[in-house]
């Protein structure tokens, strides 16, 4: 665990913590909050979109509401029922918050899915949710139309880009509806979006979401955006909006508060992350880990050549480590505030450098409302210092339901049931709590691994390998090994412009091990070190070490 860093924060934590008290309306919308209440303001900015062309767009809330108004008519005109899916397959665009508004406003569900998704995959999300409608643009219509035949349920597919066959264009068919539409009287606990996880192990299960996860999400959004919103406040985040990241902690918080929120479509870079951020004046982002060391490596002095108005930095999805934070501290002058949330409960634990001191390394302590404890396998709390699975309570510490939980998997009460111990969800994720409350992120439980008798967490290893002058990014993982069990294995990029060759690279392995050697214990340098152009990643951003491991497990059986 990194040292404590003496911060001249006032902690406000426990008297926040302590004094919150949830208080959920038994009939609830994400539409009503995100997009009508506010829509009476006819000056009001909800999106400024941009894509990789430059081209853009912007969309008041009254022009939101009006829209999606039309597109909830043309879906019920398509035969669109209450609680029945739609699915969007959207990037970061105008029409994406469209969509999710008129899906809320008439009860149906809103189902996201990322425009990189391959056939196969959009083909088991559809045939699972039995989607009726697909709305999708140019970058994902081709391996929709391939998957279209084999997903009976799916009757309408529209299209935003224009006239295309087999499709219903958006243009035409909202043009065709009325501005008139009244919104769906809902409970809080109605089914409104549904997220299918990444599928780390077995297939993706779909997490159902009802609209009160919207309410349960806030406390740990205002928190790690430092008091989000302040006046002038403009939200940008590269997270996609078609999952948990993009969609619960950038846009709908975003639009709940009535600020604006950028959207740009093209691919990231750091260059492009801090061209967006001071074109835009955005003052709050989400970026995750991996993203920040891409800017860390790649601009090391970034208020030398952008002018940022930067004031709050959340981070999720990986360990940020001491490195980054600090980077961001002295670069950028803003202390990142990690968060540590799921999509079947999301925002539960995380810092607020405004409000309670922030521990570098730290994923924070549980948000106002939320009851997070480390437990053991039977289900009971361990003690502080240990090592145990990150869970939490369905209730608050007053006994309050929290309205932060998911309904559960689609079509699957089981695994539903195999996610709780009692009364604590549990994430899968380990992690030990000291004293005083904060969290220290120990990996997946199934990243962990045993190395000649000790256990290993690769993500302080991973940490300490990115603060070499030479490395962008890496991966530990375990290799198989006969004696040991396993070997500790580090697959690295390096920044660009460092040399090649053999002589290079077996010099630059040794001083890399050197260099993990001197900061951390003698058994967790890595063994092996393999120079890849690219670690695999999940379409939010998170790190696969899975396909490492089960690369490294393959190499094995292949050369006993």
């Amino acid at each position: 665990m990194p040292a404590v860093i003496k911060s001249k924060v006032i902690d406000q934590y426990q008297a926040l913590y302590d004094d919150f008290v949830w208080h959920v309306p038994t009939r609830f919308n994400i539409a009503e909050v995100c997009s009508k209440r506010w829509s009476r303001d006819a000056s009001r900015i909800a999106l400024l979109c941009e894509d990789e062309s430059g081209d853009a767009l912007s969309l008041t809330y009254e022009e939101l509401q009006l829209e999606a108004n039309r597109l909830s008519n043309a879906l019920r005109y398509l035969g669109v029922q209450q609680q029945e899916c739609v699915a969007i397959i959207l990037p970061q665009r105008v029409e994406t918050a469209i969509a999710h508004i008129a899906c809320y406003q008439m009860g149906a569900v809103a189902m996201p899915m990322s425009i990189l998704f391959g056939p196969d995959a959009l083909e088991y999300r559809l045939q699972d949710s039995d989607a009726s409608v697909a709305i999708v643009d140019q970058a994902g219509l081709a391996n929709l139309l391939t998957s279209r035949e084999r997903c009976p349920a799916l009757k309408h597919i529209i299209y935003v880009d224009g006239e295309m066959a087999l499709c219903l264009d958006w243009h035409e068919l909202l043009a065709e509806a009325s501005t008139d539409f009244t919104l769906v009287d809902t409970l809080a606990s109605d089914p409104a979006i549904l997220i299918y996880t990444s599928g780390t192990t077995g297939a993706p299960k779909g997490a159902l979401l009802p609209h009160s996860a919207v309410i349960g999400n806030l406390t740990g959004f205002v928190a790690s955006q430092n008091w989000f919103p302040q006046k002038r406040d403009i939200f940008w985040s590269p997270a996609d909006w078609a999952w948990t990241g993009g969609l619960m902690d950038a846009l709908l918080p975003s639009l709940y508060f009535g600020q604006t929120i950028v959207g740009y479509t093209g691919r990231f870079t750091a260059e492009v992350a801090f061209s967006l951020m001071e074109r835009y004046a955005v003052t709050n982002t989400f970026l995750f880990p991996t993203a920040l060391k891409m800017m860390m490596k790649a601009v090391p002095h970034p208020r030398k050549h952008y002018k940022l108005k930067l004031r709050a930095i959340m981070s999720a999805g990986e360990a940020v480590g001491d490195a980054v934070f600090n980077w961001a501290k002295s670069a950028l002058g803003v202390s990142v505030n990690e968060m540590f949330g799921q999509t079947e409960m999301n925002y539960i634990v995380g810092n607020s450098a405004k409000k309670w001191p922030a521990r570098p390394g730290s994923m924070g302590r549980p948000y106002p409302g939320h009851r997070v404890a480390v437990i053991d396998d039977a289900g009971r709390e361990v003690p502080a210092g240990t090592i145990g699975e990150v869970a939490l309570n369905r209730c608050d510490r007053h006994g309050t339901p929290d309205p932060v939980f998911f309904l559960g998997y689609w079509k699957n009460p089981q695994a539903t049931a195999q996610k709780y111990r009692g009364d604590w969800c549990c994430t899968g994720d380990l992690a030990l709590m000291d004293g005083d409350g904060y969290l220290w992120y120990q990996g997946r439980a199934d990243d962990m691994f045993k190395a000649a008798g000790y256990r290993i967490g690769p993500s302080e290893i991973e940490n300490c390998l990115v603060k070499h002058a030479s490395v962008a990014n890496a991966a530990v993982v375990p290799k198989p090994d006969a004696e040991r069990g396993n070997l500790v294995k580090a697959f690295v990029v390096l920044v660009p412009g460092v040399a090649r060759n053999p002589d290079a690279d077996a010099a630059l392995k040794l001083a890399l091990q050197a260099h993990v050697k001197s900061q951390l214990a003698p058994y967790e340098y890595p063994k092996e070190i393999e120079f890849i152009d690219a670690l695999p990643m999940t379409t939010t951003g998170k790190l696969q070490r899975r396909l490492l491991r089960d690369l490294e497990q393959q190499r094995a059986l292949d050369n006993p």
